[in-house]
């Protein structure tokens, strides 16, 4: 069975572009791939800014599935240029989830959606659907 996850915050956007912010699969979240855009369409120049912006974003898609970073068992990173952006990703990692880190797969691709985008994730996490009380 899948169910889409849509959190009040991206209810527009998903009823625009008819993505799931992230899909219930039994007990595992699959969430879609974000990237590090600001609210206002712009991309921050840096890995940082851009890893940390979209480990937000993933953070409330997590939320409304009832789910946090400790949730989270698998992480897929994207890079534009994984010789630049590897480490300052890898930083911003170390603060957003608690240790050990997600298993973590780093690819270094030609392009990203997103103009600007740097990195994208790609998280899956196990996250137990709440009984009925």
């Amino acid at each position: 069975m899948r169910k889409a996850i849509v959190p009040d915050a991206l209810k527009d956007a998903a009823a625009t572009t008819g993505f799931s912010p992230a899909v219930r699969g039994g007990d595992l979240l699959f969430l879609t791939g974000a990237t590090g855009g600001r609210a206002d369409g712009t991309m921050p120049k840096s890995a940082a800014d851009q890893a940390r912006i979209a480990l937000e974003k993933a953070q409330i898609v997590l939320a409304a599935a009832g789910a946090n970073e400790a949730n989270v068992v698998e992480l897929t990173s994207y890079h534009r240029d994984i010789a630049t952006t590897f480490d300052a990703v890898q930083e911003v990692l170390k603060h957003v989830f608690s240790a050990p880190i997600p298993a973590w797969t780093a690819i270094e691709v030609a392009g990203l959606r997103r103009p600007g985008a740097l990195v994208e994730f790609r998280i899956v996490a196990h996250a137990p659907e709440a009984l009925p009380s």
